[in-house]
This record gives structure tokens, C-alpha cells and sequence, in this order.
């Protein structure tokens, strides 16, 4: 089973990639917190398609490139 995750655009520079920003909860061990974590990801978009600040959601695939393990499926309307 492939994982989807969902995230905002922040950058549309590369041809055919777009870098997605996803944010998540995390508990702090000790402390027991909640506080966001933020990643970024290198995601394929073959007709350049997607601009920044579009909310998307990725999905894992096999190696494209040297960073990009994800695809980007679908736009979430706002």
C-alpha cells in the first residue's frame, strides 16, 4: 500500500517537479507537548500543472530521480 500524504505547494521553479510542504503533529516524549514538524518533498508533475499554494495530495511511487519518490495525484479545491 502506497502512502498519500497532503501538503501545500511552496515552490514551482524546476520543470516537472514541485516541491510540497507537509505539516504534522508530533508529542514531545517527556513533555508531552504537541508541536508542529514541517517536511518538504520533491514531487513529479508531468504537464506543470500546479502552482505554489496549491494544496495537493502526493503519493509514494518508485524512484523518479535522485530526490523525487512522490507524485502528485490530485488538487484539494479550497
Amino acid at each position: 500500500m502506497k502512502r498519500k500524504l497532503q501538503g501545500i505547494i511552496v515552490s514551482d521553479k524546476m520543470n516537472k517537479t514541485r516541491v510540497v510542504s507537509t505539516t504534522r503533529l508530533k508529542k514531545h516524549s517527556r513533555y508531552l507537548r504537541r508541536y508542529k514538524v514541517t517536511q518538504k518533498f520533491k514531487a513529479h508533475d508531468e504537464n506543470n500543472e500546479y502552482k505554489i499554494g496549491d494544496k495537493v495530495i502526493i503519493e509514494e511511487t518508485k524512484p523518479i530521480s535522485k530526490d523525487k519518490r512522490w507524485i502528485i495525484k490530485s488538487k484539494i479545491s479550497h
